[in-house]
């Protein structure tokens, strides 16, 4: 570990999403633990996490509802962005505020999306660490491609988001190129946690770029769950914390696994669990489940594949059945086919007995079973939070 001279002031930036905070949250206990100060800016929803991983809050106006529909194609995407641009836009001035205080942090270390914090700590010299919490762009792989490919200059919602960053550049006397929520310039120390053997062409990133991979953190050791049955097979199934609201998904799949040797843990989220009807005594339905403890025990994960999710079942070794809902889920699905670890199906269409066998399969399968192990041991010497922590410190010195 570096020596470092006196402990640093760190404010860290990730506006929402569980996706893009929860996975900071195990490097700020490890930095916290190090003695050093960490202010965390994000949306009050967020709050109670950051202040229990040791940070102090800083509240930043909160990003409005957008729930996707069943289908998310170019017009949804172009909507979010727009969205999420609206967004981001007032949370610059409160950074830049901070930031221009009588004791500024001596580093920003911010989400990608979040494009303000970038340009703050740009415009007063302050150093600065990208935080990455999916793949990672370069010249040979580009998610903004594949997230908004469809969207050409000349699309609809493409023009009225250029006229966005016009308004913000007048606004505020930044570069509308600057204030682009479809670029990722590298800084000098970027963070992706995620193990570089799951990064689409891993090996062509350059020194900036450190695959910390995941850590799980406190969590880990006080999220706390049992079976109702220690013996049976456990599959647990969550569709994540935003497209929730799938009643006729849950029912297929309670009729999956009824008559089956599998116990099941369900979070079913917005939906009420009564309005799933009678359930079989084999059949767990919560709003949501502690899903650290319950991965601990499972056997197979029925997922929508958001990143958090397919890196805390890849870290306890279980096969994935992957539901994808939006472009970057398919993305992550479509990983976890080509390195077999999993198997993908169609959340809209998927019948009862096709999740079974799939569940079937993963659970047992000599191949995936292969995968999963190798890719466990991955993850646990990609280095983690405490690996993040020393790049930081080294940073800084």
């Amino acid at each position: 570990m570096p020596n470092m001279s006196k402990p640093k002031c760190l404010l860290f930036v990730a506006l929402a999403g569980s996706g893009h905070v929860n996975p900071t949250l195990p490097l700020v206990e490890e930095l916290v633990r190090r003695g050093h100060r960490v202010e965390y800016a994000t949306g009050a929803e967020h709050a109670a996490a950051v202040t229990g991983a040791g940070a102090r809050w800083l509240e930043l106006p909160a990003l409005e509802p957008f729930t996707p529909p069943s289908y998310i194609g170019p017009e949804v995407m172009g909507a979010w962005l727009r969205h999420y641009f609206a967004a981001m836009t007032k949370t610059y001035p409160v950074l830049r505020d901070r930031c221009t205080a009588a004791e500024p942090p001596d580093a920003v270390c911010f989400d990608t999306t979040n494009w303000p914090a970038r340009v703050v700590a740009e415009d007063l010299g302050i150093p600065a660490v990208r935080l990455v919490p999916h793949f990672a762009s370069n010249e040979k792989f580009s998610l903004d491609d594949h997230l908004a490919g469809a969207l050409g200059a000349d699309h609809p919602a493409m023009e009225a988001l250029t006229a966005d960053r016009e308004r913000f550049s007048r606004t505020y006397g930044v570069s509308a190129d600057r204030a682009d929520p479809l670029t990722e310039p590298a800084t000098e120390l970027n963070l992706v946690f995620v193990p570089r053997a799951f990064q689409p062409y891993g090996d062509t990133f350059d020194a900036r770029h450190h695959f910390v991979g995941p850590s799980m953190g406190a969590r880990e050791r006080t999220e706390q769950w049992q079976p109702r049955d220690p013996e049976a097979p456990l599959v647990y199934i969550s569709l994540g914390s935003v497209a929730t609201g799938s009643p006729d998904f849950y029912r297929r799949c309670v009729d999956a696994f009824a008559d089956s040797p599998w116990q099941v843990a369900m979070t079913v989220g917005d939906t009420d669990p009564a309005a799933l009807g009678p359930l079989p005594p084999t059949v767990e339905a919560r709003r949501s489940f502690p899903q650290l403890a319950v991965l601990r025990q499972a056997s197979a994960f029925v997922s929508h594949a958001g990143m958090n999710s397919v890196l805390e079942s890849l870290h306890f070794g279980v096969g994935l059945v992957t539901l994808p809902h939006t472009p970057e889920q398919s993305l992550n699905a479509d990983r976890v086919v080509d390195l077999r670890l999993g198997t993908r199906l169609d959340r809209e269409t998927v019948t009862p007995s096709a999740l079974l066998e799939a569940v079937d399969h993963v659970a047992v399968d000599p191949e995936t079973r292969a995968g999963l192990r190798t890719m466990r041991d991955t993850l646990r010497t990609a280095g983690g939070a405490p690996r993040a922590a020393t790049l930081i410190e080294s940073h800084l010195v």
